[in-house]
């Protein structure tokens, strides 16, 4: 059994920072690729950041050059570091993790970004 944990989310004026801290624990072997997406209300999920087990980064067009996803492999961890947010970074995050061969949804964790 595998549970996972989001933490981090929370109101921030715009300009302002958050991390998002992504925790997987139980019997775990291998994490590999790790997403992150985000649900604003109204609108479809999509893709905000991905992360490999070698450390390659990807990102949606939105968020380049102020989130960074990183990942501590020794606390089962990823984290979506996101800087000079704006209001339309609002939405419902989740982390997206495969597991030992299972892809696995985080509860999400709300982030608001109003002034």
């Amino acid at each position: 059994q595998v549970q996972l944990v989001e933490s981090g989310g929370g109101l921030v004026q715009p300009g302002g920072s958050l991390r998002l801290s992504c925790g997987a624990s139980g019997r775990i072997y291998n994490i590999n690729a790790v997403n992150w997406y985000r649900q604003a209300l109204g609108k479809e999920r999509e893709l905000v950041a991905r992360i490999t087990n070698s450390g390659s980064t990807n990102y949606a067009d939105s968020v380049k050059g102020r989130f960074t996803i990183s990942r501590d492999n020794a606390k089962n961890t990823v984290y979506l570091q996101m800087n000079s947010l704006k209001p339309e970074d609002t939405a419902v995050y989740y982390c997206n993790p495969w597991i030992d061969g299972y892809l696995y949804w985080g509860q999400g964790t709300q982030v608001t970004v109003s002034s």
